[in-house]
């Protein structure tokens, strides 16, 4: 049927037998490295964007619903451009001609991808797609035989498996994925529905389930709630409970650990684990787990930023591995290299990622860092989100495993680099983050996101103790690590019972670290207003991440006063004035300015003075957080291992 149903213009085609043979390459290529090859037929339905950028209807069993919801509040102004652009969709209601033509299609792929040398497929009937849609009563309002009764309801998506069945011969493993449930969505597929279906299709051919879950798509904390979800096992329960009706194997998905995995699977809940994010983080964990190099698997952080690329029809990517979906582009090796000195300036992610990269690359690195430890501000975006630490662990495991000279408590100056005598310098020194020309920043209880790490972590600066006579109780309670990282874990749960700030907080800056600040302190039974003059909230943080944190901040009583203008700090107070006019005064034990950071090329400059040759990464030639750091320090080694 392609393009009919089509999601994202760059998806694979298998709609005609001219794609077998580049379908074959493929297969052969995996083949070659002893790994199994499978692919998943889909038609994308009322989630077939690509059919409403070029003018087609949606293929649909109903005519859908208005639906009201949060969705587009979370969205910067940019996003929703890009949603405006690709139109009003319109719809197809599917007659009896165009379920035919659509059985047949899956029917046809499905022998395509057996003629190519695929070793199953994946008829794909979840996540708001058309057998999906017809699966549901919410979607479905039909009368003919395809709607009403669960049974009627389930005919489309028995009559494709027999098809594909009758077409690929008894033989030939084929898996079915359905939604076990739909997440805030009122009369949508229900558990009971999902275990009746799963055995209708053990007995109508299927050789395993997978089991996923879907969601209302216009209230955007639900985006990370059903198969892709922010909790982790949120689909586990749902899986054991179909396992149980049933004889065939089932497999599992959604943010579930290895470790977690197998207990299931000894368990006898399911039998085997689905990855999305964890191989796009790291393609090699499962050889990783099979030869017991556990420590080496590149972590997912849960941020979103592969998911998020696909709603502003964008290509997949990934945060902490930087070369998904460039593999191609960015493969090095160190055949025939000539071996470097490279000095790395700061030991943040940026740095830490550019010194394990260019030691795997067989250079000689010296990595130096002015603190007592490593990890920049990525050790404090690891308490306020936890899933960050797990990055921060793994890099600093990295460089301690590689023959990397780190230096701490070492300022890197023109001359001392002259003295290593580098072929190449790294700098990756972070964003420079001041606090704005606000009235009243200059007053004793103003805190910079700097200031805030300091009174957290218990690292000191002659400008936090002026600033609180506390501080040293900081310290002393919560710890002052050194060497290469903290423990954060014990850091977090000390701050849930003492911290050194007042019950009232505002927060001026409504970007990433300003959001995060919000969540991270209201958590702890703080009072929390945002305020900023940014039209929407969130910038830096991807949108599926965003959708979920504002929603959540809101529903714990966080104040959110985008637009705000006239900022004024005063004693005890900060005064605004809200989008609508409205002059607002909001209590204020604390202000911290979450806002400010730019990028600073000062050391960088002074380098090339010097006659070094550098190369700029992270936060210094601009605010790009983890994937910003990740991305540039891969794209620096690349350009010192082939100049």
């Amino acid at each position: 049927m392609y393009p009919v149903g089509q999601v994202q213009e760059w998806q694979v085609a298998i709609s005609d037998d001219k794609y077998i043979p580049g379908l074959k390459r493929v297969v052969d290529a995996v083949h070659s490295h002893g790994a199994r090859f499978a692919v998943q037929l889909h038609q994308g339905g009322l989630n077939a964007v690509d059919d409403t950028v070029a003018g087609r209807p949606q293929w649909c069993p109903s005519i859908p619903e208005q639906a009201y919801g949060d969705f587009a509040d979370g969205m910067l102004i940019s996003e929703l451009e890009v949603l405006a652009s690709t139109g009003m969709p319109t719809h197809r209601v599917m007659d009896k001609e165009d379920i035919r033509v659509l059985v047949q299609a899956f029917a046809a792929g499905a022998r395509r991808a057996r003629e190519a040398g695929c070793d199953a497929v994946e008829v794909h009937g979840g996540h708001g797609y058309v057998p999906s849609s017809f699966l549901s009563p919410k979607t479905n309002r039909r009368t003919d035989e395809y709607g009403g009764s669960l049974e009627n309801r389930a005919r489309l998506l028995l009559e494709i498996l027999r098809a594909v069945r009758a077409e690929v011969g008894p033989d030939y493993p084929l898996i079915v994925k359905i939604d076990s449930r739909e997440v805030g969505k009122d009369g949508g597929i229900s558990l009971e529905d999902a275990k009746v279906t799963a055995q209708w299709l053990e007995k109508a051919g299927a050789d395993a389930i997978t089991v996923s879950a879907y969601h209302e798509f216009s209230k955007g904390k639900l985006h990370s709630a059903s198969n892709i979800p922010h909790e982790p096992n949120t689909n586990l329960p749902a899986a054991a409970a179909i396992k149980e009706v049933m004889t065939l194997p089932v497999i599992a998905s959604g943010r579930v650990e290895p470790e977690q995995a197998d207990a299931e699977i000894s368990q006898g809940r399911f039998d085997f684990l689905a990855m999305g994010r964890k191989l796009l983080a790291d393609p090699h964990l499962p050889r990783k787990i099979a030869e017991g190099r556990v420590t080496e698997i590149r972590p997912c952080v849960y941020c979103y930023t592969c998911v998020s690329a696909i709603y502003v029809r964008e290509k997949t990517r990934c945060a902490v591995n930087p070369e998904c979906g460039q593999e191609y582009r960015q493969k090095i090796s160190s055949t025939g290299t000539v071996r470097k000195r490279v000095a790395v300036v700061g030991g943040g992610p940026g740095g830490m990622e550019a010194a394990r990269r260019l030691a795997t690359g067989g250079h000689e690195v010296v990595l130096l860092e002015k603190s007592d430890r490593l990890g920049g501000t990525l050790r404090f975006a690891s308490l306020a989100y936890a899933a960050n630490e797990r990055l921060l662990d793994w890099l600093c495991s990295q460089v301690g495993s590689l023959d990397i000279d780190v230096r701490l408590k070492t300022e890197a100056t023109a001359e001392l680099l002259e003295s290593l005598a580098p072929d190449d310098v790294v700098v990756a020194t972070g964003a420079l983050r001041s606090l704005p020309p606000i009235p009243g920043a200059e007053l004793p209880h103003v805190f910079s996101g700097d200031d805030m790490r300091e009174l957290v972590l218990g690292e000191s600066s002659e400008r936090v103790k002026e600033k609180t006579s506390v501080f040293t109780r900081v310290a002393t309670r919560v710890g002052s690590a050194t060497g290469v990282t903290a423990n954060l874990d014990l850091v977090r749960k000390a701050t849930h019972t003492w911290m050194p700030l007042g019950k009232n907080i505002v927060i001026i800056g409504g970007e990433l670290v300003g959001i995060e600040l919000a969540e991270f302190l209201c958590e702890r039974g703080r009072d929390v207003t945002v305020v900023d003059d940014a039209p929407r909230f969130g910038a830096g943080l991807t949108l599926v991440r965003r959708l979920r944190i504002l929603a959540e901040i809101r529903d714990h009583g966080v104040g959110l006063c985008p637009g705000s203008k006239d900022i004024q700090i005063e004693p005890g107070h900060v005064r605004f004035t809200d989008v609508a006019g409205d002059e607002h005064s909001v209590i204020a034990d604390q202000v911290i300015v979450a806002k400010g950071a730019t990028g600073d090329s000062t050391q960088a400059e002074a380098f090339r003075r010097a006659g070094l040759r550098v190369h700029e990464i992270g936060d210094g030639t601009g605010v790009g957080y983890i994937e910003g750091a990740m991305r540039d320090a891969m794209n620096a080694v690349a350009a010192i291992h082939t100049g």
